[in-house]
C-alpha cells in the first residue's frame, strides 16, 4: 500500500482521539471547573499553551522521538517495555521498567472508558446550539449512538473501516476552513504563536494558569495512539498525517476558536459550534458526531489490541479472541473485554451527564502515561541509543517538567471525576500484578516438585506398556516431567509411541521468524522436548507448529495424536508468595480463564485434561 493510502488511514484511525479535541478543550478552558475571564490575555495565553504542547509532547516527544523506538513495528507501552528489556538484558531496572509498562497499560483502561464518553457526549451537545429545545435529546441520543456502536464490534469493523480515512479528511478540512474563516476576522490572534502570553498568563495569575492546564491538556489527548498504532500504518505516514494535515488543521481551528472569543465572549459556552454560521451547524453536529464515532471506534479497537499483548505476555489470563477479517490479522474482538467497556461507558455518561462533568475525570489517565513514557523514553535514550548525556538529559528535563506540571494540575480534579479512572487503573494494576506474580508462584512451585526428565524416561519405558499413535503434553514449563504426563502413567499405566513434551513460549517481539518458530531436542526412547516460539502479537496454533516439526519421526496425523493438558486446582496458603487475598483473587482468575485447548487451537475431540492441586 502506498505511503498517501497508509497516511490517509492513519488519520481515520490514530487521529480520531486528538482530532476531537477541539470540540471540548478551549470550552472546558474558559467555562469549565476553573473558569478564566474571557479576555485578550487569557484567550492568548491559553492557546499559546495549546500550541507549544501539541510542539513538545506530540510533535517532539512522540512523532520525532518515541516513534523511533519501534519493536520491530509495533509501538505502545508494553511494546516500549519488550524492547528495553531485550536490548538492555534487564538489569537493575527490569522490576521497576515492568511496573511502569504495566502501570501505564492499566491507566490506558481508564482512557479507553472516558474517551467514547465524553467524545459522542461533546459531539451531540452540538444539538443544544443549533436548537435549544433538542437539549433533552443529547442523553439518550448519545446513549443510543454508543450502544450501537458497542453492538457492532462482533461483526469487526472492516467494511466501515474504509469509510474512516476519507471521513476524517473532511472533518479535519473542515476544522480548518472554520478556523481561517475566523482567522481573517481577527488576525491579531496569531500572536497566540509567541510564547510570551503562556508566560504571561503565568505571571499574572500562576494559581489560576496552573489550574487551567488540566483543560489545556485536553488537546493533547490522544497523543499515545500515535506510538500505539504505529504497527498499522508505520512510522512515516503517521508522521506524515500529523505533519501535513492533523496539526494544521487542529492549530487553525484553536485560532480561529479564539479569534472568535476575542470578538464575542460569550461563544465561550461553545466556541467550536459557534464558529460555524447558523446554517452550517446540524451539518456540523453530524460530521463532530462522525467523527466521534469514529475515535470512540480506535480507542474500542486499540483496547482489544492492548488486551491481546498483555495476555500474551503473561499479564492477563487467557480470553477468547475473535478475529473479525480473514486479511486483516489486527482487526480482533473480545466478548468480555467490549461488554465491560459498554457498560462502564454507559455507567459515565449516565453519572456525569454531560461532557462538562466528564472533563473533570478526563486528563488523568492520559496525563499519568505520558509521564510513564518519559521515564521510559529515559532508559531508551541513555541505554540503548546511547545519546550524549547532555542532549538527552537536556530533553528528559523538558519532558519531565512538561508532563509534571500537566499531571500534577490534573490531579486537582481528583474531588470532581478524576478518582474514576484512578480507581479504574487500579483495580487493573491489581488484576494485572496479581495474574503475573500468580503465574510465575505456580511455575516455580511446579519446577520444584517437577522429576528430571531423563529419570523419568529411564524407569518409565521398562514398567510401562508402549501404544501406538502420539501423545503431546502442554507443560509451561520447558523443564522436568509435565503433571499431566505423570498422572496419565499412573492411571493408565500406557504410554505412547512418540511422546512430546510441548512448550509455547511468548517473546518480547511482535513477531518471531519461521526459521525460529519451533526448537526440538530428542530426549531418547521416543520422547521429545518441542518449544515452540510466538510474538506477543501473534495467535498461538499448536497443530500448525507440530506441522512444521518434521525431525520426530513420522507426519502428525490429527487423528492418531492426543493432547494432554493439565489443570490446575490452586490452594491458597500462608506460604510465602503473595497476601492471601491475591491468591484466592488469582485463583478466581484461573478459573475463569479461557481453555487451553481453545487458546491453542487444539482439535475439541482429542483433548484430554487431567487435574492436579497445587498449592502457592
Amino acid at each position: 500500500m502506498g505511503l498517501g493510502k497508509l497516511a490517509l488511514g492513519a488519520v481515520g484511525v490514530v487521529y480520531g482521539d486528538i482530532g476531537t479535541s477541539p470540540l471540548y478543550a478551549v470550552k472546558e478552558t474558559f467555562v469549565g471547573h476553573h473558569p478564566l475571564a474571557v479576555d485578550k490575555l487569557h484567550i492568548l495565553g491559553v492557546l499559546s499553551l495549546i500550541f507549544w504542547s501539541l510542539i513538545v509532547i506530540v510533535t517532539i516527544k512522540y512523532v520525532f522521538l518515541i516513534m523511533r523506538a519501534d519493536n520491530k513495528g509495533e509501538g505502545g507501552s508494553l511494546a516500549l517495555l519488550a524492547l528495553i528489556q531485550r536490548r538492555t538484558g534487564g538489569g537493575r531496572w527490569t522490576a521497576g521498567l515492568v511496573m511502569l509498562g504495566v502501570l501505564a497499560t492499566a491507566l490506558f483502561f481508564g482512557d479507553c472508558m472516558i474517551t467514547p464518553a465524553i467524545s459522542v457526549l461533546s459531539a451531540v451537545e452540538g444539538l443544544e446550539i443549533v436548537q435549544p429545545r433538542f437539549a433533552p435529546l443529547v442523553l439518550p441520543v448519545s446513549v443510543m449512538i454508543l450502544v450501537g456502536l458497542f453492538l457492532l464490534q462482533s461483526h469487526g469493523t472492516e467494511l466501515i473501516g474504509r469509510f474512516f480515512g476519507p471521513i476524517m479528511l473532511v472533518y479535519f478540512i473542515t476544522l480548518a476552513g472554520l478556523g481561517v474563516m475566523n482567522i481573517f476576522a481577527r488576525p491579531d490572534v496569531l500572536q497566540a504563536f509567541n510564547p510570551i502570553w503562556a508566560v504571561r498568563f503565568f505571571q499574572a495569575d500562576g494559581t489560576l494558569a496552573f489550574l487551567a492546564l488540566g483543560s489545556v491538556v485536553l488537546a493533547v489527548t490522544g497523543a499515545e495512539a500515535l506510538y500505539a498504532d504505529m504497527g498499522h500504518f508505520g512510522r512515516r505516514p503517521i508522521a506524515m498525517a500529523w505533519l501535513y494535515l492533523v496539526f494544521p488543521a487542529l492549530m487553525l481551528n484553536y485560532l480561529g476558536q479564539g479569534a472568535l472569543l476575542l470578538d464575542n465572549p460569550a461563544a465561550a459556552e461553545n466556541p467550536f459550534y459557534f464558529l460555524a454560521p447558523d446554517e452550517w451547524r446540524l451539518p456540523l453536529v453530524i460530521l463532530a458526531t462522525m467523527a466521534t464515532i469514529i475515535a470512540s471506534q480506535a480507542v474500542i479497537t486499540g483496547a482489544f489490541s492492548v488486551v491481546q499483548q498483555a495476555v500474551q505476555l503473561g499479564l492477563m489470563p487467557r480470553l477468547r479472541i475473535d478475529h473479525t477479517s480473514a486479511s486483516a490479522a489486527g482487526q480482533i474482538y473480545i466478548t468480555s473485554v467490549n461488554w465491560a467497556l459498554m457498560v462502564m461507558v454507559m455507567l459515565l455518561v449516565l453519572m456525569f451527564g454531560e461532557s462538562s462533568n466528564l472533563a473533570a475525570a478526563y486528563g488523568i489517565a492520559v496525563t499519568g502515561t505520558m509521564f510513564i513514557s518519559t521515564f521510559m523514553l529515559a532508559v531508551l535514550v541513555f541505554r540503548v541509543w546511547n545519546w550524549h548525556p547532555l542532549l538527552a538529559g537536556g530533553l528528559i528535563l523538558l519532558f519531565l517538567t512538561v508532563d509534571g506540571f500537566y499531571f500534577s494540575s490534573n490531579l486537582t480534579k481528583v474531588p470532581d471525576g478524576g478518582w474514576f479512572p484512578l480507581l479504574i487503573g487500579l483495580i487493573a494494576f491489581t488484576l494485572l500484578t496479581t495474574w503475573a506474580k500468580g503465574r510465575a508462584l505456580m511455575i516455580e512451585r511446579m519446577r520444584e516438585v517437577a522429576m528430571p526428565v531423563q529419570v523419568f524416561v529411564r524407569s518409565a519405558v521398562n514398567s510401562a506398556t508402549r501404544v501406538p499413535g502420539t501423545a503431546v503434553f502442554m507443560t509451561s514449563t520447558a523443564e522436568g516431567v509435565p503433571h499431566a504426563l505423570l498422572h496419565n502413567l499412573k492411571h493408565n499405566k500406557v504410554l505412547h509411541e512418540r511422546v512430546i513434551l510441548l512448550t509455547v513460549k511468548i517473546e518480547d517481539v511482535p513477531y518471531v521468524d519461521s526459521e525460529r518458530r519451533t526448537e526440538l531436542e530428542d530426549l531418547g526412547q521416543g520422547f521429545y522436548r518441542l518449544i515452540v516460539r510466538y510474538g506477543f502479537m501473534e495467535d498461538p496454533d499448536v497443530p500448525a507448529a507440530l506441522a512444521l516439526a518434521t525431525e520426530c519421526g513420522p507426519e502428525f496425523k490429527m487423528m492418531d495424536t492426543s493432547f494432554f493438558l493439565s489443570r490446575q486446582t490452586l490452594l491458597a496458603s500462608a506460604r510465602p508468595g503473595m497476601a492471601l487475598w491475591r491468591e484466592k483473587l488469582f485463583a478466581w482468575m484461573l478459573r475463569n480463564a479461557e481453555s487451553a485447548m481453545e487458546f491453542f487451537r487444539l482439535p475439541t475431540n482429542r483433548v484430554v485434561e487431567l487435574g492436579s492441586q497445587v498449592e502457592i
